[in-house]
């Protein structure tokens, strides 16, 4: 993309540092697939470490995570809950059904918060022609609800309802670091609750490529094999191992940054005519525009932005999408707002 552009549609779309292509250049590799590769090893073991887990498994990408997760915690034919703005849910490409022959029970929830009270009456009952309830899928930060966090209080009542009932829990913590930066509540703190967790470098990180996937040993060594059928085993991963451990070193607490830069944002554009911020969804670094009263579709706004050198993206039919990151400066998302209210006046 043209450096002339703001680009605010993800935080994907962030670039390695000089200093973080120095540690990718600079990377100890061998054969992950043996499990030979020391930098591919070491970040497993920090990753395991932060999360309090007993392993874990560095994967290409998070959706890839995601599924091996459900292919080791299900049987097919299974069903599992989850949020019905959930990540899993909605921008998988249907992975859950076409990999693990599973099918998704969505819950509506509040700013993408599923409580414990809802969970019991979406538990299917043992009647034959019933699903098996196997799984259940918690997203921190919650994307398409606008980077919010989910409470730990009802983390721990869901987990501790799912382990009375005997069904496994697994975090899309794709953007836990956020959540980690916005409370103060450490990763282990959150990963504790759940029987595994997958987490991005790639996002807020500001790696170029890779996730990883947390658990028991058990879990992890089934996760290998997924992994390995779903043709994700790669070799002298460490050059893309580095990247993450460079990330974790040096790239998280800045994510606060990303947070003001959000908070920012959402203020100045919250009164704009034919805008609606919901701000109680302002928690990390992403803010949910409604644009329903300016009488225009997303693709027509984005559109129009494009044009003047913006970028944002499109959530729903009636909702877009900015997202703060360590590829913009405070000075550039100040721009942003002045050629969005440009643009509307």
């Amino acid at each position: 993309m043209d450096e002339s552009y703001i680009d605010l549609r993800s935080d994907t779309v962030t670039k390695p540092t000089p200093a973080m292509r120095e540690a990718m250049a600079s990377a100890d590799v061998g054969d992950d697939v043996y499990g030979e590769d020391p930098t591919v090893n070491r970040l497993q073991e920090m990753v395991a470490s932060i999360l309090g887990k007993e392993a874990a498994l560095f994967v290409p990408s998070g959706v890839m995570a995601n599924q091996i997760a459900l292919k080791v915690h299900t049987q097919p034919g299974d069903e599992v809950i989850a949020e019905s703005g959930s990540h899993i849910f909605n921008y998988e490409t249907a992975a859950a059904a076409f990999i693990s022959n599973v099918q998704i029970h969505t819950i509506e929830g509040k700013r993408g918060v599923l409580t414990a009270d809802q969970i019991p009456g979406a538990v299917r009952s043992s009647v034959y022609y019933n699903p098996k309830t196997r799984l259940i899928c918690l997203e921190n930060t919650h994307n398409r609800a606008g980077g919010t966090i989910y409470p730990i209080e009802e983390i721990k009542r869901i987990s501790g309802l799912a382990r009375s009932m005997e069904i496994s829990t697994h975090l899309d913590g794709a953007r836990l670091w956020n959540a980690w930066m916005a409370t103060g509540i450490h990763p282990k703190e959150y990963g504790q609750w759940f029987d595994s967790v997958s987490v991005c470098f790639s996002k807020g990180l500001g790696a170029p490529v890779g996730s990883a996937i947390a658990g028991s040993r058990e879990f992890v060594d089934k996760a290998r094999k997924v992994r390995k059928i779903l043709g994700g085993g790669m070799r002298q991963a460490g050059i893309l191992a580095a990247a993450g451990i460079y990330a974790l070193q040096n790239n998280v607490e800045r994510l606060r940054d990303d947070h003001q830069k959000a908070r920012s944002f959402a203020e100045q554009l919250n009164s704009l005519p034919g805008f609606a911020i919901d701000m109680e969804t302002v928690q990390t670094n992403i803010v949910i525009i409604d644009i329903a009263k300016t009488g225009k579709t997303p693709g027509e706004i984005i559109a129009g932005l494009r044009a003047l050198h913006v970028l944002l993206s499109e959530m729903t039919h009636t909702t877009i999408r900015a997202v703060m990151h360590l590829g913009v400066s405070k000075a550039e998302v100040a721009k942003a707002v002045e050629v969005i209210k440009s643009s509307r006046s």
